[in-house]
Parts: structure tokens; sequence; C-alpha cells
């Protein structure tokens, strides 16, 4: 019975979606998500897969040619890397956290260690470079 409950259980939870889309952040939806500036000094993730954060404005061309960049890479990547973006005008606390002043700029989040920011629009090829790199090698060598 236990093993047909187990079978069960496995079974429905292969059903359930993987997030894929990028998903927008507020500030309070940052504390919870990704890191709670107010309670630590020290950075610590509290997210369960490595993460991206594109910072944007909805009226800057080259945010607005990076975004479907970020859409692709969040289907390609589904389920290994979570995905999000930051209005700066609307989340102006949070620019201000991160110091963005030029955009986009895009903060890449280990699981383990400090986060790194880029500023500017890089190309396809090399911001998966940068995922393979910075965010998933590191994580498949803490898991040996």
């Amino acid at each position: 019975m236990r093993k047909l409950m187990f079978l069960c259980l496995a079974a429905f939870l292969l059903t359930l979606p993987v997030q894929a889309e990028v998903q927008y952040l507020t500030t309070a939806q940052f504390k919870e998500k990704v890191f709670d500036y107010t309670k630590n000094r020290d950075w610590n993730y509290v997210g369960k897969r490595p993460a991206i954060i594109d910072f944007y404005t909805t009226w800057c061309g080259p945010c607005k040619r990076l975004a479907p960049i970020m859409e692709t890479l969040s289907e390609k990547y589904k389920g290994k890397v979570i995905f999000y973006k930051v209005d700066t005008e609307r989340e102006r606390e949070l620019a201000g956290l991160f110091n963005i002043s030029s955009i986009p700029q895009v903060l890449y989040i280990p699981m383990y260690g400090k986060p790194q920011i880029l500023v500017g629009l890089y190309p396809q090829e090399q911001i998966e470079e940068i995922i393979q790199q910075f965010l998933l090698k590191p994580a498949e060598k803490t898991k040996k």
C-alpha cells in the first residue's frame, strides 16, 4: 500500500509544471524569494535554484531587446535556473540596493557565494556561457 501511495505521489509531482516564464519581482517578493536584506547584512540567498534578475525599465531599448532572450533562456533552463525581472522605476528600493544607475543590469545569483552583476546588453550565447560557468558548474561541483 505504501509503495502504491508513493508511486501515485511521484506521478502527481511529475505532472506539476516547473516555472519557465520570467517572473516579475516586487521588493517584498525579493525579500521572500531571494534575500531579505532587512534581516541580514551578509548575502544569504534563500532560493532553491540559481537565479538571474533582469533590472529594466519599460522605456529602455536595450532592455526590450534583452526580454525575449531571457524568455528563451528561461524555457531552455527550466527547472535549473529561476529568471526574474525587476522594474527599477517601480522598485526603487531594490534599484538603490544594487546601485542600479544604468540599464539593463543583470544579477547572476549562484546557489553558494556572492552574486555578480553585469551592465548592458549581452548576446544570448554569452549569457548562456555565464549560466553554464557561473551558475550551473559550481552547483555540479557541490553535488559530488
